[in-house]
């Protein structure tokens, strides 16, 4: 069933009342329940209910409602502001998620993607497209697989039972079982199977033909179940490596689509990323992209600080940890939230203390984004004399540039500054 396409954008935090009217599409009653029931008891990380209406959290991505798609972007700021504000904020989300390899496949260029301008599912689905078209390019992979029936030459192992069975009135036909090498197997069937969801429900007309010629080209599978369990059993040896990015795209597709069984109007596809996760990333994609050779950066370096007399430990893991020689440790935790003037969280700077001693850190950070970028230091008071102390920690905010390559060099560089400024 092919729908007119209706998109709302909004933004991390904010609210959708019933019947409120956002991008010219009314937020219904039957998209309010669709969204109630996929919330469920247990709730969910992306949004929460309010009275006739949700309220995002800091998970940004799309949320599709039968016919409609919801955009949820993210705003650290008001960096950007007019009328093209939400296409600099969803260009921005999308090149982070590049630069941080999400979106990592095997079409020459990035761009060859045509559909930056919509949305992050519209991006998905041209990925898996690109994907299943240079599979289908370079020839799909068979496997050997282990197949029973009727056939009229004898081969394999005679199944007896079955052929007196089935055959006694039909002395040309055998009932064997054996080997045979075909395209029939599991990474195929979550392919096509993948493929038929998309055509169900794929609201972008632009996609139309495209899916259509998939389905057309590739080899019809028989209908499986598909689980979790399914991708955890599967392994990919060196023949079937280039299937892996259409695999994972598959698996997001398929275990993150909610079909309404009762009317079959409102199907829930959620692609949803913690903002929060995607800041530390990038930082720390921006960081290692231009760091010096002497520099070792490492991300969630754990290590343990306290065990329980039963034996169990619990861990620390800051974000980002930076080694520029043995006696130069610097600690960074990313935070994606706009201060506005004020101080980080106790719980931030009592985190930020406990990394100074555990990691013999010589400097720690916390990093935001911001308007403009910006540095400040605070120093951690002695319990007895409260009298500062040789630790600090410091607040470092990153402005957000519309340029993902001048950003992450400005990453950076504000980064060298601020260590620079701080052994002088």
């Amino acid at each position: 069933m092919k729908y007119s396409r209706k998109h709302i954008t909004v933004f991390e935090h904010q609210a959708i009342k019933l019947n409120q009217e956002i991008d010219g599409v009314k937020f219904e009653e039957h998209r309010l329940k669709a969204l109630q029931s996929y919330y469920g008891e247990k709730g969910l990380p992306y949004f929460s209910l309010i009275h006739n209406g949700v309220r995002f959290n800091e998970y940004v991505g799309v949320i599709q409602v039968g016919d409609t798609v919801i955009e949820v972007l993210p705003k650290a700021d008001n960096s950007f502001a007019g009328a093209k504000e939400k296409k600099q904020w969803r260009d921005i989300l999308i090149d982070m998620l590049f630069a941080v390899g999400v979106f990592d496949i095997h079409a020459p260029s990035s761009s060859a993607l045509k559909l930056k301008s919509n949305s992050i599912l519209d991006l998905y689905f041209e990925l898996f497209i690109k994907e299943l078209e240079y599979l289908l390019h370079n020839g799909l992979v068979k496997q050997y697989r282990k197949k029973e029936g009727n056939v009229t030459a004898l081969k394999g192992s005679l199944q007896f039972g079955k052929h007196i069975q089935q055959n006694l009135t039909h002395q040309e036909r055998f009932y064997v079982r054996h080997t045979t090498y075909d395209v029939e197997h599991k990474l195929h069937f979550i392919l096509y199977k993948t493929i038929r969801l998309l055509k169900q429900i794929n609201t972008n007309t632009a996609l139309h033909s495209q899916i259509g010629a998939l389905m057309l080209h590739f080899p019809e599978m028989p209908d499986v179940k598909i689980t979790e369990a399914t991708f955890d059993k599967l392994v990919f040896t060196r023949k079937t490596q280039s299937y892996k990015k259409a695999i994972d795209i598959a698996k997001l597709l398929l275990l993150q689509y909610h079909p309404d069984v009762s009317r079959g109007r409102n199907n829930v596809l959620a692609l949803m990323f913690d903002m929060n996760k995607l800041w530390e990333q990038f930082v720390y994609a921006s960081l290692r992209k231009h760091k010096e050779h002497c520099t070792s950066i490492t991300a969630q370096t754990s290590k343990f600080f306290w065990k329980h007399e039963s034996g169990y430990r619990s861990k620390i893991r800051p974000d980002i940890v930076v080694n520029k020689d043995k006696e130069n440790c610097v600690v960074l935790d990313t935070k994606w939230k706009n201060l506005n003037g004020y101080n980080p969280s106790p719980d931030d700077l009592r985190q930020m203390y406990v990394y100074h001693d555990y990691y013999n850190a010589k400097r720690v950070a916390l990093i935001y984004p911001g308007i403009k970028s910006s540095k400040s230091s605070g120093a951690y008071l002695d319990t007895k004399t409260s009298k500062e102390m040789d630790k600090e920690c410091s607040v470092i905010s990153l402005s957000v540039e519309p340029k993902i390559k001048q950003w992450q060099r400005n990453i950076y560089n504000e980064f060298e500054n601020w260590l620079t400024l701080a052994n002088t």
